[in-house]
């Protein structure tokens, strides 16, 4: 008799659909879905593999374990191409029954899987492009691309693709037809190293034995556009927009197969775009459009000329596993207003990061309406100085006819306000029903919802998940709005165990490390390119300089990846990247920790530092490196044993515990605090385990409150505390100042942008001051993740919930209530199922209550909170205390003495004598 519990459509490596896979042997993973009727504390002892391929049989593969994660390929690699069909279905039992008590679940859904183009040899398609010579240092103009071709009389289409990618980005159309819903495709790769293509079913777009076309459109993207500070520099990558695509039809009934590539058979134009940048926005002149141009019979031929055919990619052609960027949602305005300058500004409600849509405009000839986007108002005109010199300014030229759906296609803006110039509404319609934005970003799966009974709790992790969507845009980026908009190590260091708890980032993410490593490996010095990947900036305005917290990434983000999703394979592809950095890369001083000359980044952002000197922190960069330096030491002594690397294990293990010690020697007093005598500095050492005692930890902890105290529950921390210290708090007994830090409504704290109407969060603590005018300092952003990392926090504390071993094996439950927060709950898809915590406490019965699912195939270590545990220093209470179960839905209920745990309840801080207490404002 089958068991009561379901299997979902496997999945291949990281890859969201397994159509135009990059790898012949994929792994294959499979999650659990349970019903009332499942049995509880079920475990996979084996499972059996179906596999069908192109003209041979069935075949089925039985294996004996409970793996359901990234499980080997079963079979001969597969070819480039080639399609194959994968189910699966599991066998298991309760955990402790005998193994005669087995039962196999019925078979999960059929998973088609499809190769791309596997090899370089693979691809016959010449890489073509204008024939003009361009123009240095000035914006190309996209160019659009055509070939018709004819199909065999009487024959029909059994299967067709087409494998594309470009020099900068593209779109692609089949008689007329938009191929796919990319935006911004390839997307953004380290381009000299490894270069995306994309693989569409174009089939049901092909004129069966008639006449066809394929025409492209090529902006420059990323790939020449203005790049990075100061005005920025263009073309880095190349001068010439271009195309490499192939389409391979196969032909029914006999298997004709036919194909056509780009080569100098070809024509161009221009577009109708007369230009598009990242930073500057999108021009579109309707009068010089051709609607006929990617049509199978083309009207205006006498403007297209011969392309010319350049030099093959040098770079990997790769079949990404990271998703594409895509519209995920529109939003419509909330209001339409006047500026006291009598602009017309579009209020959407929300910051978000995409492109607007206009739905219906007519106006004479030659008339010209402008959107301008900027993330704030000040003084109720749009805020756009922090823009910097990015115009973030799109523009549409009319020709008399309707423009209907119109949007720019090349560009993405970060925004809540529009001010539309030349838009007359009583002439030209309402632009509350003629406008909306569409959001876009890569299109990553949800996997992690959060809330709580606190609504301004709830707005904080809105707005991170909100800052993640608008900067996870083909690269982790640190902002979607100014000249910037580059991929910086440090934020997304911080921010990973947040992002892969929101969103499945393993395919995203693991791609772009492999940019981190190919940039970082040309250098003999295993130094990580300062501060952002792809590496835009010009050594002349930074040089190659080693830099803790940001080059980290390298060790700590696979890591991070790992703990999230189990896959070694991150790790293995990462290690040599780790090597280099750990072994040649770090700067050294005599005692093996950071050389203390060089100076470091390290407490970024810290809120005292002023505007023009956000280095300028209370904690120095040194000790922040030396911490982040002992703790990546440990990291690296765990990757090497999880990869049976044990010689370097055991390396590592003693380069740690001496690094341990010369940082006990360098920085910690005998009584256990820290020279450095900060908030972020007392917490590295308590997260990190930086102390050679738990009574000298807990003295530290202490001092940290102390201090936490006296700076009002005031955010007192940068980009290195931040992340940490209500961690630090919790770990060392201390929930309630977490808490009570937490809700702090005075800046700088986390509750402080709320209250000027936040959405997202932003980069400086006051990015907005009190009286709504903006942050004088040019980094301004308001739109920047980083200091979002609090939510980790949420998940794993207040609703408790984290993974105990890689992968969500095990996992850790362990909720913290807080005095003013008497419910939470929390959903995450687990790599095994749906992990669901949702607890509340019974204030009048002094009770806590919490109803839990655990996914099969996993298990679940439960703390169950009591104000005495809640004030013990995790890793003090006794193994007793922990209740270890399998999966299905469970309910506890437990003693919890509500007023006693909130009788001392807020915190108070400490005063100067002779200042007058001030009063609170606790959210």
């Amino acid at each position: 008799m089958a068991s009561q519990i379901f299997i979902e459509t496997p999945t291949v490596e990281q890859h969201l659909t397994g159509f135009g896979i990059g790898t012949a042997t994929p792994r294959l993973s499979w999650r659990f879905l349970t019903t009332d009727s499942s049995p509880r504390d079920w475990e996979q002892t084996a499972y059996e593999v179906q596999l069908t391929r192109s003209g041979s049989s069935a075949k089925t593969y039985y294996v004996k374990s409970n793996a359901s994660v990234l499980v080997p390929w079963p079979s001969d690699p597969l070819q480039s191409r080639e399609i194959a069909q994968v189910r699966v279905r599991a066998y298991g039992c309760r955990a402790g029954e005998e193994q005669q008590a087995e039962g196999a679940t019925s078979w999960s859904p059929w998973r088609v899987i499809e190769c791309g183009l596997l090899d370089h040899t693979d691809w016959v398609a010449r890489t073509i492009a204008n024939p003009e010579e361009p123009q240095p240092e000035a914006p190309l103009r996209p160019v659009r691309f055509r070939k018709e071709f004819q199909l065999p009389a009487a024959s029909s289409v059994d299967k067709a693709r087409l494998y594309i990618t470009s020099f900068g980005v593209y779109r692609a159309f089949v008689n007329g037809h938009r191929v796919g819903d990319q935006c911004l495709a390839p997307g953004w790769t380290s381009y000299r190293h490894r270069l995306n293509y994309q693989v569409f079913d174009v089939g049901p777009l092909l004129n069966a034995g008639g006449l066809n076309v394929l025409a492209v459109e090529v902006a420059e993207g990323w790939y020449a556009t203005r790049l990075g500070f100061l005005g920025g520099r263009r073309q880095l990558y190349g001068d010439r927009l271009a195309v490499l695509a192939q389409v391979e039809i196969q032909l029914g009934p006999k298997g004709d197969r036919f194909s056509m590539c780009t080569d100098s058979t070809w024509i161009c134009t221009s577009s109708a775009i007369v230009r598009s940048e990242l930073y500057d926005g999108e021009a579109y002149d309707a009068r010089e459009e051709d609607p006929t141009w990617n049509c199978a019979r083309l009207d205006q031929a006498s403007s297209w000329v011969a392309v010319r055919e350049i030099d093959f990619p040098t770079a990997a052609l790769v079949a990404p596993d990271a998703p594409p960027v895509r519209i995920t949602e529109e939003i419509p305005p909330v209001s339409v207003q006047k500026t006291p300058s009598g602009a017309t500004v579009i209020d959407f409600g929300q910051n978000l990061v995409g492109r607007l849509r206009v739905r219906s405009l007519q106006k004479p000839s030659g008339s010209r309406v402008s959107f301008i986007h900027a993330e704030v108002l000040e003084n109720g005109e749009l805020g756009v100085r922090p823009l910097r010199h990015a115009k973030c300014t799109d523009e549409v030229i009319l020709n008399g006819t309707e423009l209907v759906d119109w949007s720019p296609q090349y560009t993405f803006h970060g925004f809540r306000y529009v001010q539309v110039n030349g838009w007359d509404e009583e002439i030209d319609g309402s632009l509350l029903l003629n406008i909306k934005a569409l959001v876009m970003h890569t299109d990553m799966t949800r996997s992690g919802w959060f809330s709580c009974s606190h609504p301004m709790i709830n707005q904080l992790h809105t707005n991170a998940w909100w800052s993640m969507r608008g900067n996870f845009l083909s690269i982790p980026t640190d902002c979607p709005q100014r000249d910037e908009r580059l991929g910086w190590t440090g934020d997304i260091q911080v921010f990973c165990p947040s992002a892969n708890f929101l969103y499945n980032t393993a395919g995203m993410l693991s791609d772009w490390l492999q940019d981190v490593a190919a940039e970082q490996l040309r250098e003999k010095d295993g130094c990580v390119p300062p501060f952002t990947v792809p590496n835009v900036i010009s050594e002349t305005l930074w040089p190659h300089t080693p830099q803790a917290v940001w080059d980290d990434v390298v060790i700590l983000t696979p890591w991070a990846l790992y703990r999230s999703y189990g896959d070694q394979d991150i790790l293995r592809r990462q290690y040599e990247s780790m090597l280099a950095w750990i072994d040649r890369g770090i700067r050294r001083g005599s005692d093996g920790l950071w050389d203390p000359e060089l100076w470091q980044l390290g407490d970024w952002l810290d809120p005292t530092a002023p505007p023009e000197e956000p280095g300028d922190a209370r904690t120095s960069g040194t000790l922040v490196a030396d911490a982040y330096l002992v703790h990546i030491t440990s990291v690296m002594s765990e990757v090497s044993q999880v990869l049976g690397q044990s010689q370097n294990a055991a390396r590592f293990q003693a380069d740690y515990d001496r690094l341990k010690a010369s940082f006990q020697a360098k920085y910690i007093t005998a009584t256990g605090l820290l020279v450095g005598d900060t908030q972020t500095a007392l917490s590295l050492a308590i997260v990190y385990d930086l102390h050679s005692t738990p009574e000298a930890a807990q003295a530290a902890a202490s001092r940290l409150v102390h201090l936490v105290r006296l700076a009002k529950f005031r955010v007192a921390t940068g980009f290195a505390g931040t992340p940490i210290i209500t961690h630090a708090l919790t770990k060392s007994g201390y929930p309630q100042i977490a808490y009570r830090m937490l809700l702090e409504k005075n800046r700088p704290s986390w509750m402080y942008p709320i209250t000027m109407g936040a959405t997202t969060m932003w980069e400086r603590w006051d990015s907005m001051l009190p009286d709504g005018t903006i942050n004088p300092g040019e980094m301004t952003s308001f739109n920047h993740y980083a200091l979002g990392s609090i939510i980790n926090w949420l998940h794993s504390t207040v609703a408790g919930v984290s993974p105990l071993s890689p992968g969500w094996k095990q996992i850790q439950v362990a909720p913290t209530p807080g005095p003013t927060i008497h419910s939470a709950e929390a959903m995450y898809d687990t790599p095994y199922g749906r992990l669901e915590c949702r607890w509340s406490i019974e204030i009048d019965a002094d009770l806590f209550h919490m109803d839990l699912l655990i996914p099969p195939n996993s298990r679940a270590r439960v703390v169950l909170p009591t104000p005495k545990k809640l004030s013990q220093p995790a890793g003090s209470r006794e193994d007793g205390d922990d209740l270890w179960v399998g999966s299905g839905h469970h309910h506890f209920s437990a003693p919890f003495e509500w007023r006693k745990y909130t009788r001392e309840w807020p915190p108070k801080p400490l005063i100067p004598i002779m200042r007058k207490p001030e009063p609170e404002d606790i959210a």
